[in-house]
């Protein structure tokens, strides 16, 4: 069979084309919705944290969700390089490897110098004093035994400190 019609030939052959182009990028860029890991560890210096090795941290930690929700997708779970500070665990940025991670700290020591009027953001069941920077919001635990920090790079939603939130209301007592 043979067809004269190039118009025929066109109609047939680019939808099938789009298609194939399109099953590629899939393959290539994962499924949607989720964030692919750095292959690179991400490197945190160390800080004051005399609690970071406890129970409750080490609890904390082992707690955590391997991926945590965001607006933009889920976040996988990002290696830390070593020396790995204790009590520290982090999720890939949403833009992969060149976004900024999310990064929590547990054990940390009192911090001074933060406003005891501050406003307070109750997540969960969990206070949080947040502190604003213009590409990153901090999130620190008002009451509980260990001070935890939540680093979150502006643009994920309020994903990442809700499943945060769930994890310390179970793991990390008030005090």
């Amino acid at each position: 069979m043979r067809i004269r019609n190039p118009t025929t030939v066109l109609l047939y052959a680019l939808p099938l084309a789009l298609l194939l182009a399109a099953a590629a990028l899939g393959v290539m860029h994962g499924r949607p919705g989720t964030v692919k890991a750095p292959d690179r560890p991400l490197a945190l210096p160390p800080i004051e944290a005399p609690d970071a090795a406890g129970p409750v941290c080490t609890a904390l930690i082992a707690a955590l969700a391997d991926q945590l929700p965001t607006s933009s997708g889920a976040l996988p779970h990002r290696t830390i390089a070593e020396p790995r500070p204790p009590g520290t665990t982090a999720w890939a940025g949403s833009g992969g490897a060149g976004g900024d991670p999310v990064v929590l700290r547990c054990g940390l020591a009192k911090q001074s110098g933060l406003d005891p009027g501050a406003p307070l953001l109750e997540v969960n069941g969990v206070r949080w004093l947040t502190i604003s920077e213009p590409d990153r919001d901090s999130f620190f635990t008002v009451g509980r035994q260990v001070l935890v920090a939540l680093t979150v790079p502006r643009g994920l939603g309020g994903g990442p400190v809700q499943a945060v939130s769930d994890v310390v209301r179970t793991t990390v007592p008030p005090g």
